[in-house]
Protein backbone atom coordinates (compact mmCIF):
# COMPACT_ATOMS: atom_id res chain seq x y z
CA UNK A 1 0.00 0.00 0.00
CA UNK A 2 1.40 3.53 -0.80
CA UNK A 3 0.55 5.73 1.87
CA UNK A 4 -0.71 9.60 1.02
CA UNK A 5 2.77 10.70 2.81
CA UNK A 6 5.38 12.99 2.04
CA UNK A 7 9.04 12.20 2.00
CA UNK A 8 11.06 12.81 5.66
CA UNK A 9 14.58 14.34 6.90
CA UNK A 10 16.24 11.19 7.64
CA UNK A 11 18.47 13.79 10.25
CA UNK A 12 15.61 13.92 12.81
CA UNK A 13 13.84 10.58 12.32
CA UNK A 14 11.26 10.49 15.41
CA UNK A 15 10.00 13.79 15.46
CA UNK A 16 9.58 13.61 11.20
CA UNK A 17 7.44 10.80 10.72
CA UNK A 18 5.69 12.16 13.99
CA UNK A 19 5.41 15.47 11.85
CA UNK A 20 4.66 13.60 8.20
CA UNK A 21 1.85 11.79 9.58
CA UNK A 22 0.51 14.53 12.07
CA UNK A 23 0.09 16.76 8.64
CA UNK A 24 -1.24 13.76 6.89
CA UNK A 25 -4.28 13.62 9.34
CA UNK A 26 -4.47 17.68 9.52
CA UNK A 27 -4.51 17.75 5.99
CA UNK A 28 -6.88 14.93 5.27
CA UNK A 29 -5.34 12.92 3.32
CA UNK A 30 -5.51 10.14 6.06
CA UNK A 31 -9.42 9.56 5.87
CA UNK A 32 -11.67 8.06 8.60
CA UNK A 33 -10.92 4.51 9.30
CA UNK A 34 -7.75 4.42 7.15
CA UNK A 35 -5.63 1.35 8.39
CA UNK A 36 -2.05 2.06 9.29
CA UNK A 37 0.55 -0.35 8.89
CA UNK A 38 3.76 0.41 10.84
CA UNK A 39 6.10 -2.05 8.53
CA UNK A 40 4.95 -0.39 5.11
CA UNK A 41 5.26 3.00 6.28
CA UNK A 42 8.74 2.32 7.48
CA UNK A 43 9.58 1.06 4.13
CA UNK A 44 8.02 3.80 2.11
CA UNK A 45 9.72 6.48 4.43
CA UNK A 46 13.36 4.62 4.10
CA UNK A 47 13.37 4.13 7.94
CA UNK A 48 13.54 1.08 10.64
CA UNK A 49 10.02 0.28 12.58
CA UNK A 50 11.21 1.96 15.76
CA UNK A 51 10.72 5.66 14.51
CA UNK A 52 7.56 4.81 12.96
CA UNK A 53 5.97 2.57 16.25
CA UNK A 54 7.03 5.95 18.40
CA UNK A 55 5.40 8.11 15.79
CA UNK A 56 1.91 6.25 16.12
CA UNK A 57 1.74 5.70 19.70
CA UNK A 58 2.42 9.17 20.42
CA UNK A 59 -0.53 10.15 18.07
CA UNK A 60 -2.65 6.98 19.67
CA UNK A 61 -1.82 9.00 22.92
CA UNK A 62 -2.91 12.23 21.55
CA UNK A 63 -6.40 10.34 19.99
CA UNK A 64 -5.41 11.49 16.60
CA UNK A 65 -5.30 7.62 15.82
CA UNK A 66 -7.01 4.53 17.45
CA UNK A 67 -5.17 1.01 18.40
CA UNK A 68 -7.53 -1.95 18.53
CA UNK A 69 -4.75 -3.73 18.43
CA UNK A 70 -1.55 -3.77 18.09
CA UNK A 71 -1.53 -4.58 14.50
CA UNK A 72 -4.88 -2.93 13.65
CA UNK A 73 -3.63 1.06 13.81
CA UNK A 74 -7.17 2.97 12.15
CA UNK A 75 -7.50 6.83 11.73
CA UNK A 76 -10.71 7.13 14.27
CA UNK A 77 -14.18 7.25 12.95
CA UNK A 78 -15.44 10.17 14.74
CA UNK A 79 -19.33 9.67 15.42
CA UNK A 80 -22.00 13.26 15.61
CA UNK A 81 -21.05 13.40 19.60
CA UNK A 82 -17.43 13.63 19.41
CA UNK A 83 -17.42 15.72 16.65
CA UNK A 84 -20.28 18.22 18.24
CA UNK A 85 -17.46 18.49 21.79
CA UNK A 86 -14.50 19.35 18.85
CA UNK A 87 -16.50 21.97 17.62
CA UNK A 88 -17.24 23.59 20.79
CA UNK A 89 -14.13 23.31 21.68
CA UNK A 90 -12.46 25.15 18.66
CA UNK A 91 -15.11 27.86 18.64
CA UNK A 92 -14.08 28.75 21.84
CA UNK A 93 -10.11 28.03 21.27
CA UNK A 94 -9.88 29.35 17.56
CA UNK A 95 -11.77 32.12 18.66
CA UNK A 96 -9.51 32.85 21.39
CA UNK A 97 -6.79 33.05 19.28
CA UNK A 98 -8.22 35.02 16.77
CA UNK A 99 -8.68 38.06 19.21
CA UNK A 100 -5.49 37.38 20.32
CA UNK A 101 -4.02 37.23 16.97
CA UNK A 102 -5.17 40.58 16.08
CA UNK A 103 -3.34 42.52 18.78
CA UNK A 104 -0.22 40.51 17.89
CA UNK A 105 0.37 39.38 14.25
CA UNK A 106 3.22 40.94 12.56
CA UNK A 107 3.42 42.08 9.00
CA UNK A 108 5.11 38.97 7.81
CA UNK A 109 2.53 37.05 9.43
CA UNK A 110 -0.31 38.91 7.38
CA UNK A 111 1.50 38.46 4.06
CA UNK A 112 1.82 34.82 4.87
CA UNK A 113 -2.22 34.41 5.10
CA UNK A 114 -2.76 36.70 2.10
CA UNK A 115 -0.92 34.42 0.28
CA UNK A 116 -2.93 31.81 1.62
CA UNK A 117 -6.09 32.68 0.91
CA UNK A 118 -4.99 33.70 -2.63
CA UNK A 119 -3.65 30.07 -3.21
CA UNK A 120 -6.93 28.78 -1.64
CA UNK A 121 -8.83 30.55 -4.15
CA UNK A 122 -6.83 29.42 -6.97
CA UNK A 123 -7.22 26.17 -5.54
CA UNK A 124 -10.76 26.30 -5.56
CA UNK A 125 -10.95 27.28 -8.87
CA UNK A 126 -9.50 24.65 -10.31
CA UNK A 127 -11.24 22.38 -8.10
CA UNK A 128 -8.12 21.05 -6.47
CA UNK A 129 -9.88 19.98 -3.73
CA UNK A 130 -7.08 18.50 -1.55
CA UNK A 131 -4.95 21.37 -2.33
CA UNK A 132 -7.55 23.38 -0.75
CA UNK A 133 -8.33 21.44 2.53
CA UNK A 134 -4.71 21.85 3.30
CA UNK A 135 -4.42 25.83 2.80
CA UNK A 136 -7.91 25.39 4.98
CA UNK A 137 -5.71 23.29 7.81
CA UNK A 138 -2.93 25.73 7.16
CA UNK A 139 -4.70 28.74 7.52
CA UNK A 140 -6.73 27.96 10.73
CA UNK A 141 -3.41 26.86 12.47
CA UNK A 142 -1.26 29.94 10.74
CA UNK A 143 -4.00 31.94 12.60
CA UNK A 144 -3.60 29.99 15.96
CA UNK A 145 -0.03 30.73 15.44
CA UNK A 146 -0.06 34.44 15.64
CA UNK A 147 -1.61 34.60 18.61
CA UNK A 148 1.88 34.16 20.95
CA UNK A 149 0.17 31.23 23.15
CA UNK A 150 2.08 28.31 22.33
CA UNK A 151 -0.67 26.01 24.74
CA UNK A 152 -3.41 27.20 22.72
CA UNK A 153 -1.70 26.63 19.32
CA UNK A 154 -0.98 23.15 20.37
CA UNK A 155 -4.69 22.12 21.51
CA UNK A 156 -6.13 23.93 18.44
CA UNK A 157 -3.53 21.87 16.29
CA UNK A 158 -4.55 18.33 18.31
CA UNK A 159 -8.07 19.68 17.25
CA UNK A 160 -7.17 19.26 13.66
CA UNK A 161 -5.56 16.09 13.45
CA UNK A 162 -8.69 14.81 14.87
CA UNK A 163 -11.26 16.45 12.28
CA UNK A 164 -8.77 17.24 9.22
CA UNK A 165 -9.63 13.29 8.75
CA UNK A 166 -13.33 13.77 8.51
CA UNK A 167 -13.79 17.11 6.77
CA UNK A 168 -11.89 15.74 3.69
CA UNK A 169 -14.34 13.20 3.79
CA UNK A 170 -17.29 15.06 4.00
CA UNK A 171 -16.29 17.59 1.52
CA UNK A 172 -15.09 14.58 -0.90
CA UNK A 173 -18.44 12.75 -0.26
CA UNK A 174 -20.44 16.16 -1.22
CA UNK A 175 -18.43 17.15 -3.70
CA UNK A 176 -18.44 20.75 -2.28
CA UNK A 177 -15.78 22.77 -2.86
CA UNK A 178 -14.39 25.03 -0.01
CA UNK A 179 -16.26 28.44 1.06
CA UNK A 180 -13.46 30.76 2.21
CA UNK A 181 -15.40 33.85 2.18
CA UNK A 182 -14.42 34.51 5.96
CA UNK A 183 -11.26 33.91 5.86
CA UNK A 184 -10.67 37.51 3.68
CA UNK A 185 -13.10 38.86 7.00
CA UNK A 186 -10.92 37.30 9.50
CA UNK A 187 -7.67 39.10 7.07
CA UNK A 188 -9.22 42.39 6.95
CA UNK A 189 -9.79 42.18 10.81
CA UNK A 190 -6.71 40.97 11.86
CA UNK A 191 -5.08 44.30 9.80
CA UNK A 192 -7.30 46.50 11.38
CA UNK A 193 -6.67 45.00 14.96
CA UNK A 194 -10.16 44.01 15.53
CA UNK A 195 -10.37 40.98 17.89
CA UNK A 196 -13.99 40.83 18.37
CA UNK A 197 -14.12 41.25 14.36
CA UNK A 198 -11.65 38.21 14.16
CA UNK A 199 -13.23 35.99 16.81
CA UNK A 200 -16.74 36.36 15.18
CA UNK A 201 -15.48 35.82 11.73
CA UNK A 202 -14.06 32.54 12.47
CA UNK A 203 -16.75 31.21 14.70
CA UNK A 204 -18.93 32.25 11.75
CA UNK A 205 -16.65 30.32 9.69
CA UNK A 206 -16.49 26.97 11.69
CA UNK A 207 -20.65 27.23 12.64
CA UNK A 208 -20.59 27.17 8.51
CA UNK A 209 -18.68 24.27 8.05
CA UNK A 210 -19.84 22.21 10.12
CA UNK A 211 -23.18 22.21 8.54
CA UNK A 212 -21.82 19.61 5.70
CA UNK A 213 -19.82 18.04 8.81
CA UNK A 214 -23.41 16.98 10.31
CA UNK A 215 -25.40 16.42 6.95
CA UNK A 216 -22.60 13.55 6.43
CA UNK A 217 -22.52 12.05 10.10
CA UNK A 218 -26.15 11.62 9.18
CA UNK A 219 -25.81 10.45 6.18
CA UNK A 220 -23.42 7.50 7.66
CA UNK A 221 -25.83 6.69 10.29
CA UNK A 222 -28.29 6.11 8.21
CA UNK A 223 -26.34 3.96 6.01
CA UNK A 224 -25.42 5.61 3.14
CA UNK A 225 -21.68 6.00 2.00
Amino acid sequence: MNYPISSINHAYLGSSVYATLREALISGRLKPNDRLRIRELAEQVGTSVTPVRDAILQLAKEQALEMRTPKDIRVPQLDEQQYHEIRTLRLELEGLGAEKAAQSVTVYELERITQNIEANRNAISNEDLPEALRLNSEFHLMLAESARMPLLSNFIDSLWMRTGPLIAQAYAHFSQRMAIEHHQEILLALRKGDGAAAKRAIQEDILDGSQKMVEFLAASREGFE
